[in-house]
């Protein structure tokens, strides 16, 4: 099969949401070329240790790649993909220059792309995250291992939007709680929480395709296998229950609109987890949270990037 790639050049805050209007067009596969990758570079202990200097980047900026089936309208893909781009500086996003274009794609550059680009990756102290054409051991006697086919994942671990929210899982679990994962995309938060010792646990997504590439990677991993995953566009389609924890790893302007809800699937005394807070827009999520009795417990910084851990106290405490 014959394939094209669309290339979006954007900036680092554009990353996720670019990615996901690719996805959300048919792309099979989504690769990411960002200059601020290097201050995120962390060898996992197996993979043979390169100077961070000897590295090959990009000086400035990002690009976003599509990969898609040739025999596709790329003309009216390409457009639609323009005026969506060009709308997300209307969610405080800054995506230029934002140009769209298109290449081809030989066969056997296409079979080897991913892995050029994905290696298994220590992203926190206890989750390795490795894609799956790889053989890798753990090293540690506390280290859980994630496989992914990076081919099909939207948010796949490399992203310091996804660090921080797998840093706040191992802060919160302590086992056997439910979980709901707002937005899951590739699934790997969900499956995080489930190798930390988390025990229900639901995958969202309003994307059937990321569902569907969620689903993909929860069966290479055998410990999340009773992992639920449905669509739903934030919480219109979720079961009226209660979660102990809550992951929400999205871009603040939907954060905006889940918070004032998000109390109705909360338990008393659970926790809120969530991402993809750029840096300018950390303290009006605060207030958000404030407004609704949520108390921030922790908030951490990675780059430009904001996670924060609130608590929905029991009243009755």
């Amino acid at each position: 099969m014959s394939w094209q790639k669309i290339i979006v050049e954007t900036q680092t805050e554009s990353i996720e949401a670019i990615s996901n209007i690719l996805m959300t067009h048919g792309a099979e596969g989504v690769e990411i070329d960002d200059s601020a990758e290097l201050d995120y570079y962390q060898p996992s202990d197996a993979t043979v240790m390169v100077k961070k200097e000897d590295i090959i980047h990009r000086l400035n900026g990002a690009a976003v790649i599509g990969y898609f089936a040739n025999g596709l309208d790329l003309q009216s893909l390409t457009a639609s993909i323009q005026i969506e781009v060009n709308q997300l500086s209307d969610f405080g996003l800054d995506a230029h220059p934002g140009t769209v274009t298109v290449q081809s794609v030989a066969d056997a550059d296409w079979a080897t792309e991913w892995q050029k680009y994905y290696h298994p990756v220590r992203v926190t102290r206890h989750i390795t995250i490795v894609p799956k054409w790889e053989d890798y051991q753990p090293v540690q006697t506390d280290e859980q291992v994630i496989v992914l086919d990076p081919g099909m994942a939207f948010g796949t671990g490399t992203h310091p939007t996804t660090k921080l929210m797998i840093q706040a899982l191992e802060v919160i679990v302590r086992g056997g709680e439910s979980v709901i994962d707002l937005g899951t995309g590739s699934g790997v938060l969900g499956i995080a929480a489930r190798l930390l010792g988390a025990g229900e646990i639901l995958g969202t997504d309003i994307d059937e395709v990321a569902v569907k590439s969620a689903q993909g990677n929860v069966d290479l991993n055998p410990k999340a296998a009773d992992m639920t995953l449905i669509v739903s566009d934030l919480l219109k389609d979720v079961p009226e229950k209660k979660y102990d924890i809550v992951i929400a790893n999205m871009l603040a302007e939907v954060l905006d609109m889940l918070i004032p809800n998000v109390n109705d699937i909360l338990q008393p005394n659970g926790h809120l987890l969530l991402s993809g807070i750029y840096y300018d827009k950390r303290d009006k999520i605060i207030d958000a949270l404030t407004e609704q009795g949520l108390v921030v417990e922790q908030s951490t910084k990675l780059g430009d990037w904001y996670g924060i851990i609130a608590k929905l106290e029991d009243e009755e405490d």
